[in-house]
């Protein structure tokens, strides 16, 4: 008897204790209904309980296709369930062993300021949670990119390079930064595109974001700016109206500031001119037809090509006297126009309505000698009558001057031309 009770006594005494945190093995007994697992605590003679939860993150799972009967698993002890030793039993965990043993990995591997890819598996309103090799990493919203950004769940789903901040596995917190990375990236990209391109060069790029002044192309981890004025040699009001994200774009380096980290493109200068199209099919004498842009004191720009203008200068108008252009055109009138001069170096291009419209016949000056009494009156002084002709080509206006800076002698050149 004394002897049963001796064997009895080791072999409780060889029953392990069982504490919070200790990393078990757990025989599968069990799985019942309320969606849980019932194991044996191996050496503990205890069992535990495994809610699905702590089994795996998916809630659509079945936990039958997870585990069977006789399965063993390795398990942290989360809690006990009663007090009772004999009939208690514990709370197990899968799941949070498994993050342990990864933040016991990602310590050993990693240090602060290594770059890892990890896969964005959620969006939440201060930033993205990422998957870090099995760890749950948080890139703040401010440390996403090196600019502000507006809807954060373009990046779900994303694969991203991102460098690490803070680790510290003891309290389940890695911090992460994609900003430093992409900044990282720009500052060797804007070495290399400095050392390569030069003013004058074309190059090919995308279209990467746009504003009310020009779009941005993506060089290659560098975004040039080209301005509105740049984008088409026909006017452009918004490069959303000619220009997509993601397009590619043939475009010519107009300037590289490197201080500034600054890089001026253009798009129109690697397109044929419009002048060039001009002088070729509005050559000098030449009818075409155009409509009128706008009307100004001296006369009224007229489109005759898609980006070309001319002038129409007051005197070229009509044969009968103008005071004002405005009353006789207006923007958006169609216009037949003879071209007087082209300039395609200066942009220059002078045209005149009048020199299509029939002259009117002088009136013939009645006999002086009927409205004087039939009198010659020849000895007295003849006042000269004759009245400025305004029948001159006026000078070349170009579209790119400003609209006041026609001079007065501008104006009346041809009137003091003819003078005598």
């Amino acid at each position: 008897m004394n002897e049963e009770n001796n064997e009895l006594l080791a072999a409780l005494d060889s029953v392990a204790e069982v504490k919070v945190g200790d990393v078990v093995k757990g025989e599968v007994l069990a799985i019942d209904d309320a969606r849980q697992v019932i194991v044996g605590i191996e050496g503990a003679g205890v069992e535990g309980v495994i809610p699905s939860r702590e089994l795996t993150a998916d809630r659509d799972a079945n936990i039958n296709d997870l585990v069977k009967v006789g399965d063993v698993l390795d398990l942290v002890v989360v809690s006990t369930i009663g007090s009772d030793k004999e009939g208690g039993s514990y709370l197990l965990s899968k799941r949070r062993l498994e993050a342990r043993r990864a933040w016991e990995e990602i310590a050993s591997k990693h240090n602060v300021d290594d770059i890892v890819e990890a896969p964005v598996t959620q969006v939440v309103k201060g930033g993205l949670v990422v998957d870090v090799e099995g760890v749950r990493g948080f890139v703040p919203a401010s440390m996403i990119e090196n600019r502000f950004v507006q809807d954060l769940n373009q990046y779900k789903g994303q694969t991203i390079r991102a460098k690490i901040i803070e680790i510290n596995a003891a309290d389940s917190r890695l911090i992460l930064s994609r900003r430093d990375v992409l900044n990282e990236e720009r500052a060797a990209a804007l070495s290399r595109v400095f050392n390569e391109l030069a003013v004058g060069d074309v190059v090919e790029g995308k279209v990467a974001r746009m504003t009310n002044f020009g779009a941005f192309i993506d060089l290659g981890g560098v975004d040039g700016l080209v301005h509105v004025s740049e984008i088409s040699h026909e006017r452009v009001s918004q490069p959303s109206d000619v220009l997509s994200v993601g397009e590619e774009v043939k475009v010519k380096v107009l300037g590289l500031d490197a201080d500034k980290e600054r890089i001026s493109l253009s798009i129109k200068a690697t397109q044929p001119g419009p002048w060039e199209a001009a002088a070729a099919e509005a050559p000098e004498g030449a009818i075409i037809e155009g409509t009128v842009k706008r009307v100004v004191d001296f006369g009224a720009f007229v489109e005759v090509f898609p980006g070309v203008e001319g002038l129409v200068h007051v005197s070229q108008i009509s044969h009968k006297h103008v005071d004002n252009p405005s009353d006789v055109l207006k923007a958006g009138d169609k216009v037949k126009v003879k071209v007087l001069e082209v300039n395609p170096d200066k942009q220059r291009l002078s045209l005149s309505i009048k020199a299509l419209e029939e002259a009117p016949a002088r009136e013939e000056r009645s006999e002086r000698s009927n409205n004087n009494g039939g009198n010659n009156n020849s000895d007295r002084p003849r006042r000269n009558s004759r009245r400025p002709r305004q029948e001159s080509a006026p000078m070349n206006y170009s579209t790119q001057d400003e609209e006041g800076s026609a001079t007065l002698g501008d104006a009346f050149g041809d009137i003091l031309k003819d003078f005598r």
